[in-house]
């Protein structure tokens, strides 16, 4: 059976590990890079340079996945072909599709064209590098920056470039820059429950982050953002960098006649995580549109899509096995928002339904905690 692994993200990962060397099988992953990026963990690369890649071939050693270092240019699930971007064809029994998301800028006008975006390890050495720059002497531009999307990225990413310009400032004695989160809804954290959403408004205004909710986007310039809000009202906010964190979408790439696909651009599944009308190929992470024991979209998280990869790595394992592949049952385990150094908020499930919220330094521990989970379940 031959099998190709796209991508190798937190869910395209989870299936390589999740497999092992079996007569019939031949598995081949396929990525651009030659290693994993935590991506929840970029905010902290973009202001800190803290490293967030892992190496992939340590990683596969023992599992029988090969590692085949290019990118994929489109996929064709009528022919079983991947073409990538060399112009090599290649073809496929079993296909696992699991190659991520990418921004949504929504045809704001000059907004893809000017913002920064923080999904691969170079946005956040391109916005790493602008923070180095604005605060030597040499800088004449404006130093400001505006971040739109008030959702778990961009107010993680906020407060840890609060926390570089209050290192900056106080080790070359230049004064910090201006942060502005720019929301077009009502509220920054959707996610999170009032409580724990205040705690984390509070968080942002002793950093002096400057909040606008209920402000829209409506267009960018290399160097200005204007905003509307719910009255109409339009202001022009300068900035030396734009970062545009506001939303995601599937990668348009792969093709098919029965393919059906729900908002985002996700592509349905059926509950064992097989593209509807293609029971041979695997749609997993932010590309595919799973859905909860109660009919509705499962979000595009690192635990979601580490949850399914595992899941379908062993699937994998049991056709290979002449066994039928198990449903997915997603579980959501919490919910975890950095807020720069060692203060983050958010909940934990508990027995029963119960969640438990938790705040400081112990909600950064279950955050890291997760995240060591992560990391031994590749191992």
């Amino acid at each position: 059976m031959k099998t190709l692994i796209l991508g190798a993200g937190y869910s395209g990962l989870a299936v390589a590990t999740k497999m092992k060397p079996a007569p019939g099988l031949e598995a081949l992953m396929v990525e651009q890079n030659a290693y994993h990026t935590f991506e929840t963990r970029l905010h902290e690369a973009a202001a800190h340079n803290t490293p967030v890649t892992l190496p992939l071939a340590p990683l596969l050693r023992g599992t029988g996945v090969n590692l085949e270092k290019a990118q994929v240019e489109a996929v064709n699930l009528d022919e079983r072909e991947v073409k990538l971007k060399d112009g090599r064809v290649l073809t496929y029994d079993t296909l696992v599709v699991g190659l991520g998301s990418v921004t949504n800028f929504y045809r704001i006008p000059g907004l893809a064209e000017n913002a920064s975006e923080l999904k691969q390890l170079s946005d956040a050495d391109e916005i790493f590098n602008f923070v180095n720059r604005a605060y030597t002497t040499e800088y004449q531009g404006n130093r400001d920056i505006v971040v739109g999307g008030a959702g778990l990225t961009g107010v993680e990413l906020v407060t840890e470039l609060a926390q570089r310009a209050q290192l900056l400032t106080k080790e070359r004695g230049l004064p910090p820059f201006n942060i502005y989160l720019v929301e077009a809804g009502p509220k920054i954290l959707p996610i999170l429950d009032d409580a724990l959403r205040a705690k984390a408004q509070k968080t942002l205004e002793e950093y002096g982050i400057h909040i606008l909710v209920g402000h829209r986007i409506t267009q960018a310039t290399a160097d200005t953002v204007t905003v509307q809000t719910a009255s109409g009202e339009q202001k022009t906010i300068g900035a030396g960098k734009i970062i545009w964190t506001g939303g995601i979408q599937a990668r348009d790439i792969v093709s098919g006649s029965k393919l059906e696909k729900g908002p985002g651009g996700r592509i349905a599944v059926d509950d064992k995580l097989r593209a509807k009308g293609y029971p041979e190929v695997f749609v997993i992470g932010d590309m595919g549109l799973a859905l909860n024991q109660e009919g509705k979209p499962v979000p595009t998280t690192a635990q979601h899509a580490g949850q399914q990869g595992r899941l379908t790595g062993k699937n994998i394992m049991r056709l290979v096995r002449g066994e039928e592949p198990e449903s997915y049952e997603p579980t959501t385990l919490g919910e975890f928002v950095s807020l720069g150094g060692l203060m983050a908020v958010g909940w934990m499930k508990l027995p029963w339904n119960q969640k438990l919220a938790i705040t400081g330094g112990i909600a950064h521990v279950m955050k890291r905690a997760s995240e060591w989970r992560w990391r031994i379940s590749i191992d």
